[in-house]
This record gives C-alpha cells, structure tokens and sequence, in this order.
C-alpha cells in the first residue's frame, strides 16, 4: 500500500479513515482501499487513477461490480461503463450547534434489522447490515417504534461525518432529525472532534436544515458512479 496524504482529511474522507480509525474495517489493492462489503461500500482512490489503479479497482469491486469515483477528469478505460454523475456537497460543523438529549436511544446490534427497515422506506444512502460499527448510532422511538435516526460513519483524523439521518414520512415535521444532529455532535465534540456531512446537491431541504443547526459549505463536489468490466 502506498500512502499519498491529502492536503486536507476531508479531501479524501474514505482512505483517511482506512488509514486511521476505520484500518480495522480496511482490504486494500494498491492505492486502493475499501470497506469489508457488510460495513460499508465506498471506495477510496487517488486523485488520479493510473493503469494499475484501475486494474487494482476492478478487483475491489469484482466483476460487473461498481463504485463512485469522487473528483473531476477521470479518464475512464473504455471497457468500464459510466453510470451515473452526481453532483454533492460537503459541509463543516465547526459550528454545528450541540445538545445532548436524554430522550434519544443509544442502538446497539440488536436494532440493526428495525434500522435497516427505516432506511429501506426512507433512503437516506448507504447502510449495510455492519454499518453500525463505523460509531455511534442514536434513534428516537415512539410508542416503541423506531421512527428517526442518526449516526456516525467515516472518521478522518480530527472529523468524523454524521450520517444515516432520517425520519419516517408520518413523523416529518417534529424536529426528530434536529434533535438527533445536534446529540450525535454532540458526542463527536465530546471527543475534541469536528462534525461533517455530505448530502446530494439537489437536496436543498436538507442542506437548509443543516444550513439553520450550523453547518457551513465546505466545498462542492463530483461523483461519477462507474461500473467495472
């Protein structure tokens, strides 16, 4: 493996936190490094793939497999296929209001088939059945059913990213999602850590809510989602 840093930790989230946190979690091919697939499915690569890097990408992701390329100008090899191109936003919670909230739950294992219900009716991106162990994950339940929630996932030196934040269609307009940002902060700033997120560029509501808590724009960004050969 070879170890290009980045002028920044949130400038290459995933093989920062590959290289740090998260090496427990790490299977790396080159200057390619990936989560175990129950975990997580990101990738992390160098800002320019070179010969090897592709052919060290094709393995990670295997045959028919495909992936998300973060940047600008990749020369795609003509025998990999471009699916998609999303454009995204990664915002910084230096100044993320925080607040414990003694109303929320702490999840454990025992919650994951309850949590991946409620991502697969409200889709708020990735979660597998392992994604939990990336951090802390908080829910909110009502009458004994778990109807928002929220957690950590990558964890670059001095960051970690708050993700997986949704909320059941019946129970929008409560201010769960609010309240469970500003706990999962809160306990990121516990550890003298800063909060980050990402969201699609297109979500406007969302990044007005994370606008009106603190979040700042950090910078926007380009995803190409590619499928090996």
């Amino acid at each position: 493996m070879t170890v290009d840093v980045a002028v920044h930790p949130l400038d290459d989230p995933v093989r920062e936190s590959l290289w740090g946190e998260h090496r427990r979690f790490a299977q790396w091919i080159g200057r390619i490094g990936r989560y175990e697939s129950e975990v997580a499915r990101f990738v992390g690569h160098p800002p320019v793939l070179d010969a090897q890097d592709w052919v060290d990408l094709a393995s990670a992701v295997g045959a028919g497999g495909s992936t998300g390329l973060r940047g600008l100008g990749h020369v795609i090899p003509p025998e990999w296929t471009v699916l998609a191109e999303l454009e995204g936003v990664q915002m910084d919670g230096s100044r993320l209001r925080v607040e414990t909230d003694p109303g929320l739950e702490l999840l454990t294992a025992a919650d994951v088939p309850e949590m991946l219900a409620l991502i697969a009716r409200t889709e708020p991106g990735p979660f597998a059945p392992r994604t939990i162990e990336m951090g802390t994950y908080l829910g909110l339940r009502v009458d004994g059913r778990l109807v928002a929630m929220a957690g950590e996932r990558l964890h670059p030196p001095g960051w970690t990213e708050i993700s997986a934040v949704c909320t059941d269609a019946e129970f929008r307009g409560r201010g769960y999602a609010s309240r469970l940002i500003r706990a999962v902060g809160a306990g990121i700033r516990e550890r003298g850590e800063t909060p980050f997120l990402h969201a699609v560029a297109h979500n406007t509501s969302a990044i007005s809510l994370y606008e009106t808590l603190g979040f700042t724009l950090r910078k926007r960004s380009k995803l190409t989602l590619v499928q090996a050969p």
